[in-house]
């Protein structure tokens, strides 16, 4: 994809793209795309899919992070490099990384990488590791948004925190279809994060991975096309605001309070993910799907976190500021934290563990109240599920997740006891009203991303939610800027403040009065439906009544419940309620005057208990002073209390509680007020009746508590020991129960080759038609060939019975004593042996010992040498005739010679047989004779072709072949070489004498020819005579 065109005010935010390619030095490395592929049990067939679907020069690099026992061999390497051309490799200690590359991680490492190389340590056997969160962490530290993780198949929760750390870097996820894995753990647990950017099965998975990293553009709707079109003439500049308005109408959150860089950086990897070239392109795209609106609000809010982040810091807060005011504290004294911009809720949960363990350590209990807050409602849920995978094991402490966390399944959730300290609300620091009379206020690594005004907003409201000497504790990155001279510093590495001028100014947080507010509240809530469809605008008529009724009205009073709460008010009630410090109540105890409490509860008690109306004394009432006046200048009023039953409605009994102010005019036929003290005497009685049969049956439920609760302990130690002992186990289960599904996956593509092999040795057995016979290092039958099984008569059956125990056909008494001493002495032997039907085998016996084991054997060969036997005994029988034989093929060339025959080439000067050979053409020497003789040779070759050609099946001739000093003459006769053959398929019909050759035979006819003559000249003279 194209650099996107943009605005004028963050062109300087975007880092210059390089074209990746294979980087040794920490720059180019940095620019190198790299995929790191997490898997786990069920990740082999995923991983072979992937890679053979990947192009080998997408100049990316590929780590391969999967679970493995340490004590197991891993035949990765081999196995995925069957699937793909690009080089795989076993990851070494600093070893560079390298585009076009395949990485894999050891058996028994955690790797990580420092940018250019990777690193190795060695995997800690006792506790559970995570090497895929590992992994993908220090990937995004380094690579940042070059960064690609894809997870697949495997069980757990390892790769979901690392998931978390590339998507805050920039970087690109993917997660494979859980519907599409073997196991879906893995995948399902880092898709709940919500920070995928793809989940798709695995043969789509390369193909996404090869579009970003060779950033090709996709394909804009058709819908989205008119819209662009529009778009594009309107700028990147309007198109950016065009973003952040539609964010903050959608959303509700204004951005432009956000940093343009990370605003800018966010939106970019949004358009790289949706494959958009331009920053038009993208609000045209925002404008048609508003899922991506609200996906791309909450990549900008960058909902990172974990507990105990930056681990030294916290140490630092539990020294230097929880444990001094847990020891300033008193039982029953409330703890009062703001934890600001929670996301998920890890750092909040991280300073509430801290506050139980200070209660605990320094013997104090006072009351904790933490207020959470995140401007996403979604975080919020989340953080108040408190439900966190098993990745956290990594950083929380074992005594913490036993204490403050219950496991269930892969996942841990926290307990009552911690999640009860915490109030999670939904609230944004820089717009909403902030706390008030805090402890200690949290807010790590969020103002980071504001602009410098915003900060100092979020920074005030800070100082204002704090109360006299309370603490503020931010990022590491984060500063007080000009709030500084307000605070005094306690750790500056740690960024831990302690406030020493609070404001008191007005902020802008809007305006309205907040009691005020709750008041309509409560008044609200009890209006009907009707009457809240008919309370809107107010008409003359609606005033001149209202006026009215302040002129005529009855007095103030409010509607109680049988709980002494209050439901509703009538009237200005503001002079006899007052709101007290601490917890928010409805409570009467709570929001009325001291001095009307205990009347208010008499008259109540006794309007309940006798079902009429009930008048008190008048009670002298001080209203409260306004801010500046004096003591002595309040104002006092004289007011009657009186109880009127209502009845029941929905099931709860109403009273109301009048409050009628008294004049000097009163009239003197008033009725007959309420003795306080003789109804506040009975009802004390009454009390105290009922709390003595309290007493007494709470006393017998203590005795049978106190034994049922030391039964119950001794079970709840066992039980607990016995749950520790099974998590343990269940843990290691699951890790043992990965690894083996990993080397189950290996040994099954091993079984494939290894059957692969077998049939490959079988059909080489059969090639090679050698009896072959295979014996353990008791001389049992392991295998045969199906020649041996001839030799020995072997079946199926045979195998494993003692080889001694088989007949065969060899006269070879000796054949076991020979295995015994091949077995012991560990080296081959080779015999020359017959069988039967005048067979001639040579018997080889080969030992060999099977790896990595103790196990030995002998492989006995029989290579039948019947015919070779047969040629040597047919050049003995040639050999023995006086006459000069060859034998020659049907081309002419001669095939074999016999003794005569040599000797007669070098008695004529052919010493090495050169012209007359094996392998020479007999019939070319014949033709190309030259000299004297040179026509005898032509009538031979003559001869020769016509027994070839299968025109005569013998030919003779005389011809001489005289030397230097005697004459001598020979008959050569050439004679057919036939035989008869069976025919294919039919062994009962012979087939026709086949010309398999000739035999050529040279006899000296000298002394015979001689003799003739002699007889010839006799007849001659005595005819002359």
């Amino acid at each position: 994809m194209a650099n996107p065109t943009l605005p004028t005010d963050m062109a300087d935010t975007r880092d210059t793209d390089a074209t990746p390619h294979p980087a040794a030095t920490p720059t180019e490395a940095a620019k190198l795309h790299v995929v790191a592929i997490g898997a786990s049990a069920g990740g082999l067939d995923a991983l072979e899919k992937l890679f053979a679907s990947l192009p080998a020069d997408t100049g990316a690099a590929f780590v391969v992070i999967q679970h493995l026992s340490p004590d197991h061999k891993s035949m990765m390497a081999s196995l995925l490099a069957r699937h793909t051309s690009m080089p795989v490799e076993m990851v070494e200690e600093n070893m560079p990384i390298q585009g076009n590359k395949v990485f894999l991680i050891p058996p028994g490492s955690i790797m990580h990488t420092d940018g250019s190389l990777l690193r190795l340590t060695p995997k800690s056997p006792r506790t559970l590791t995570l090497p895929i969160d590992v992994f993908f962490q220090s990937l995004a530290t380094h690579h940042g948004d070059h960064a690609v993780g894809v997870v697949l198949s495997g069980t757990g929760s390892d790769g979901t925190r690392g998931a978390g750390a590339i998507n805050e870097a920039g970087g690109f996820l993917i997660a494979q279809d859980p519907e599409n894995a073997k196991f879906d753990g893995m995948p399902r647990s880092v898709i709940a994060t919500g920070l995928v950017d793809a989940i798709l099965p695995i043969e789509g998975i390369a193909r996404r991975v090869v579009a970003h990293i060779t950033n090709q553009s996709a394909p804009i709707g058709e819908g989205v096309h008119e819209s662009l079109g529009r778009n594009l003439a309107i700028g990147p500049d309007a198109a950016l605001s065009g973003i952040l308005h539609l964010l903050l109408q959608l959303g509700g959150i204004n951005f432009e309070d956000y940093k343009p860089g990370t605003v800018m950086r966010r939106i970019e990897r949004r358009m790289a993910v949706q494959q958009v070239g331009s920053i038009e392109g993208y609000l045209a795209l925002l404008n048609q799907d508003r899922t991506e609106v609200l996906t791309l609000r909450r990549e900008l809010l960058i909902p990172v976190t974990s507990f105990f982040r930056d681990t030294d810091a916290f140490e630092a807060l539990m020294r230097q500021v929880i444990d001094p005011i847990v020891s300033s504290k008193e039982a029953g004294q409330a703890i009062r934290v703001w934890c600001a911009g929670v996301s998920t809720g890890e750092e909040a949960y991280s300073v509430a563990m801290l506050f139980l363990e200070a209660f605990e350590q320094a013997k104090r209990w006072p009351t904790l109240k933490i207020f959470a807050t995140d401007v996403e409602q979604l975080n919020i849920e989340t953080a108040a599920a408190g439900t966190y995978p098993e990745s956290i094991m990594a950083e929380v402490s074992p005594q913490q997740l036993e204490r403050f966390f219950v496991r269930k399944n892969n996942s841990f959730v926290v307990k009552n006891e911690l999640r009860q300290c915490i109030v999670f609300a939904k609230h944004n620091m820089l717009s909403d009203p902030p706390f008030t009379k805090m402890d200690l206020v949290v807010c790590r690594n969020a103002l980071i991303y504001f602009r410098s005004s915003a900060q100092d907003r979020a920074l005030r409201r800070m100082q204002y939610a704090l109360g006299s000497k309370g603490f503020l504790f931010l990022g590491s990155s984060e500063s007080l800027g000009d709030l500084q001279r307000d605070f005094q510093t306690l750790s500056a590495r740690h960024k831990i403040w302690q406030v020493i001028r609070p404001t008191a100014l007005p902020l802008d947080m809007g305006r309205g009065n907040p009691s005020g507010m709750a008041l309509n509240g409560v008044t609200r809530r009890s209006m009907s439906p009707t009457a809240q469809a008919r309370h809107g605008g107010v008409g003359a008529v609606d005033q001149g009544f209202g006026t009215l009724l302040k002129a005529f009205a009855p007095p103030a009073a409010i509607l109680v419940n049988s709980r002494h709460e209050l439901v509703h008010s009538y009237g200005s009630v503001s002079p006899f309620l007052q709101l007290r410090e601490g917890h928010a109540s409805l409570d009467l105890n709570r929001i009325l005057p001291d001095a009307l409490i205990p009347v208010a509860a008499a008259l109540l008690f006794k309007s309940t208990r006798e079902n009429t109306s009930a008048l008190s004394d008048v009670v002298r009432l001080t209203l409260p002073t306004s801010p500046g006046q004096a003591v002595a200048d309040a104002a006092r009023i004289s007011v009657r209390l009186s109880a009127w039953p209502v009845g029941e409605v929905d099931g709860q009994r109403l009273t109301l509680l009048a409050f009628e102010p008294v004049t000097p005019s009163e009239r003197a036929d008033a009725p007959v007020p309420v003795d306080i003290q003789s109804e506040t005497s009975e009802r004390i009685e009454v009390l105290e009746h009922e709390l003595a049969a309290t007493r007494e049956s709470l006393q017998a439920t203590i005795e049978e508590l106190e034994t049922s609760n030391e039964e119950l302990q001794a079970t709840n130690e066992e039980m607990m020991a016995s749950n520790e002992e099974l998590q343990s186990s269940n843990e290691e289960l699951q890790s043992v129960n990965e690894e083996l599904n990993t080397v189950n996956a290996e040994y099954q593509e091993k079984i494939e080759i290894l059957n692969r092999l077998n049939a490959d040795l079988d059909n080489l057995a059969r090639v090679a038609s050698s009896g072959t016979v295979f014996v353990d290092d008791h001389l049992h039958l392991t295998r045969f060939s199906p020649e041996a099984a001839q030799i020995f008569r072997l079946r199926e059956s045979d195998i494993g019975r003692p080889l001694e125990d088989l007949t065969h056909t060899l006269d070879y008494p000796n054949l076991i004593q020979d295995l015994r001493n091949t077995l012991k002495t560990a080296q081959p032997s080779e015999e020359h042996v017959t069988g039967g039907k005048h067979r001639h085998f040579i018997v080889k016996m080969l030992p060999y010992r099977i790896p990595s084991s103790s196990s030995r054997g002998v492989v006995l060969s029989f290579v039948d040498m019947t015919s070779v036997h047969d040629l040597t005994r047919l050049q003995a029988i040639l050999d023995a005739l006086g006459e000069h034989v060859a034998v020659l093929d049907t081309q002419g060339n001669i095939t074999m010679v016999n003794q005569a025959w040599r000797q007669f080439a070098n008695d004529n000067g052919d010493t090495a047989c050169v012209s007359s050979g094996i392998g020479i053409n007999y019939l070319l020497t014949c033709q190309r004779a030259v000299g004297r003789d040179c026509g005898y040779a032509a009538q031979a070759a003559l001869g020769l072709r016509a027994v070839l050609d299968g025109h005569m099946t013998r030919f003779s001739m005389q011809y001489p072949c005289h030397g230097p000093q005697q004459e001598r003459w020979f008959v050569m006769y050439i004679s057919a070489l036939q035989y008869r053959g069976i025919k294919a398929g039919d062994s009962a019909l012979p087939v026709p004498n086949t010309l398999r050759g000739v035999v050529v035979s040279h006899v000296d006819i000298t002394e015979w020819r001689n003799g003739s003559t002699l007889e010839s000249d006799s007849d001659d003279a005595r005819k002359e005579t």
